[in-house]
């Protein structure tokens, strides 16, 4: 079979390496750096989660449930605002810390991604790139989506409880 060719399980077989020798070392690191990298986004979500539910300054922002609030109200024209607002803190401090350690990523993760549309659909009009810009929810959103699709991974604690979905 060659290397671009995908198997009958739809999984393609990885091409070659630029330098072969290394493979087991990628093989043994590939599990890892997906932990590392689903934990890296769940804790980089909870800094914003954990600053609205505290009720402590985040950045620029002095009042960080009162910003979702706001932009929940009245730029993306939604209801129920202050109970959104809620919900956003609880999904940005629990979830994350959820997709960090892998427990219910394929639940969690998810939600997190529409999270993010939406965040990026609300600054979006003026596509800053500096300065609050929305290249990073952008690059938020797809990793989540990368999250949601592949759930946990190996090094996950829905993996150690059996619980993998």
């Amino acid at each position: 079979m060659r290397d671009d060719v995908p198997s009958r399980d739809g999984t393609a077989k990885p091409t070659r390496l630029f330098f072969p020798a290394l493979a087991p070392l990628y093989a043994r690191c590939t599990p890892l750096s997906y932990a590392l990298l689903r934990a890296a986004f769940g804790l980089t979500i909870v800094t914003h989660g954990y600053p609205k539910l505290a009720g402590i300054a985040h950045g620029s922002m002095a009042d960080p449930m009162a910003g979702s609030t706001n932009l929940i109200a009245n730029v993306l024209h939604l209801p129920f605002a202050p109970q959104l607002a809620m919900f956003v803190a609880l999904l940005e401090t629990f979830g994350g810390i959820a997709v960090a350690i892998g427990l219910g990523t394929r639940l969690f993760a998810p939600m997190l991604a529409v999270q993010m549309a939406f965040i990026s659909v609300a600054l979006g009009p003026t596509w800053p790139w500096i300065d609050r810009g929305i290249e990073f929810p952008v690059m938020l959103g797809f990793v989540a989506l990368l999250i949601a699709f592949r759930g946990g991974g190996p090094l996950s604690v829905d993996r150690l409880i059996g619980r993998e979905l």
